[in-house]
């Protein structure tokens, strides 16, 4: 009798094999007559670039969402959105627990591995935590772009309000309100603060959440510094997201003040919210209040740097994430001053992180560089705009120079494997296709000096 070899599946391999197989269900549900407006058609190559970029929570989209798909097509979207940003690790989880199902220890590596956590303790409550989070914030950003919505569409604001919100959490930057994303809002301001509290919330991670939540229950009155009293994790995350949206809404301010084809002709009070819901939304969130293809390509590249870096670890943005850009430049400037190791907030950081963090970016970089030249050689396309379109779709960000409508078969194939790797992570990729571990008892290699920069 022959014995066949069972496969066995590696924690990430498994993260990676889910996420596909909920793009595939998906674009076969999109594929459908039923998911269609009345009157449109639609490929099986759309079908799947719009379910790949719902489930990655990107927002490129090749086809407009309001116009293209029926009230269940947009269902289907809004549960990929929904399942992208939680992940579906996650969903899973929350259903063994609704049921009473114990999680064993694979299902616990599993849950480790999907939030790239560093310990296995406490994930049951952290499960129930995120999910209930989630619901929390979600519904409350429903109600208040309910405000807005209903009184201008109707009942059907209930829907909008609730995908708005949905969408905006996750940074998928998908909506079906109108065919040119938010930019029929570009000076409402109570569409720019709910948009970008959901945005900075959902890409802060849970994490962070957690931390500011604990240390403002255990704060005593001789005690209020909360801040002092934070992880290094969300000191870093809270830190350097505050600076990169005000830093870069004050650049983008700078250099769109007089382009009369973005905010050049607005008051000043509308100039700068616009400015800065562009710095918000670059983070990975992809909704729009400014044609981004009239932008100075100055303003696009400070988007394309802003757009890389994306958001914070363990919660829906993409991105090379704040903490691993943090991380590499403390090691620069360690290196720098010729210091034996990075600190930040008065904390070393461990070799491993630094090991990491280079992993992350160069493997980042390369699927930007390859994406962006195989746009140029197999599209009409500026170098700009094929770059832009990579980063957006590497990062799962979402915005495009106009370019993501006019792409041919291979550009939509491009961005589709594009908007996947970017989604699953480039380290957990390079883990699940990798080898094991090296041995601690393997010899190595002997040591040379090289000579760097």
């Amino acid at each position: 009798m022959i014995k066949t070899k069972k496969i066995k599946l590696s924690t990430t391999q498994i993260i990676l094999l889910s996420f596909l197989i909920t793009i595939l269900l998906g674009s076969l549900l999109l594929s459908l007559p039923i998911s269609w407006a009345n009157g449109i058609t639609v490929s099986y190559l759309d079908a799947l670039f719009t379910a790949t970029t719902a489930t990655c929570v990107t927002g490129l989209v090749t086809l407009p969402t309001i116009s293209t798909w029926s009230v269940f097509g947009q269902i289907v979207i809004l549960v990929l959105i929904q399942i992208g940003g939680l992940g579906i690790i996650t969903i899973m989880s929350g259903i063994m627990l609704l049921i009473n199902k114990k999680m064993g220890i694979s299902d616990r590596l599993l849950i480790q591995d999907a939030f790239n956590l560093n310990t296995m303790s406490g994930l049951t409550s952290f499960i129930k935590k995120v999910l209930l989070g989630t619901l929390i914030i979600e519904g409350i950003g429903a109600l208040l772009y309910m405000l807005v919505f209903i009184p201008e569409f109707g009942v059907k604001g209930i829907w909008i309000s609730i995908f708005n919100s949905v969408s905006a959490f996750c940074n998928a930057g998908i909506d079906i309100i109108s065919e040119n994303s938010l930019i029929n809002y570009a000076t409402n301001p109570l569409i720019n603060i709910v948009t970008s509290l959901l945005i900075i919330l959902g890409g802060l991670g849970y994490v962070v959440w957690w931390d500011v939540i604990r240390v403002f229950k255990n704060r005593t009155s001789k005690n209020k510094r909360i801040f002092r009293h934070l992880t290094l994790h969300s000191k870093i995350a809270i830190t350097l997201t505050l600076v990169l949206i005000l830093v870069g809404g004050l650049i983008i301010f700078a250099l769109e003040y007089s382009n009369p084809l973005t905010v050049g002709t607005m008051n000043l009070f509308d100039k700068i919210q616009v400015c800065f819901f562009q710095s918000v939304t670059t983070r990975t969130a992809g909704f729009a209040t400014l044609p981004q293809e009239n932008l100075k390509d100055s303003t696009a590249l400070i988007s394309i740097i802003l757009m890389f870096i994306g958001g914070s670890p363990v919660g829906t943005a993409g991105g090379v994430k704040t903490v691993t850009v943090a991380v590499l430049a403390c090691c620069a400037i360690a290196t720098i001053k010729n210091k034996n190791r990075a600190s930040l907030f008065h904390r070393s950081i461990s070799e491993a992180s630094i090991k990491k963090a280079v992993a992350v970016v160069v493997t980042f970089l390369s699927i930007c560089t390859l994406s962006t030249l195989l746009l140029v050689a197999t599209n009409d396309c500026s170098a700009l705009d094929a770059l832009y379109e990579a980063v957006s779709a590497t990062a799962t960000v979402g915005l495009s120079r106009n370019l993501t409508s006019s792409l041919n078969t291979f550009g939509k194939i491009i961005i589709i494997a594009t908007m996947y790797f970017g989604r699953v992570g480039p380290i957990s990729l390079a883990v699940a296709l990798g080898s094991k571990n090296e041995s601690q008892n393997v010899i190595s290699d002997p040591i040379e000096e090289i000579s760097i920069g």
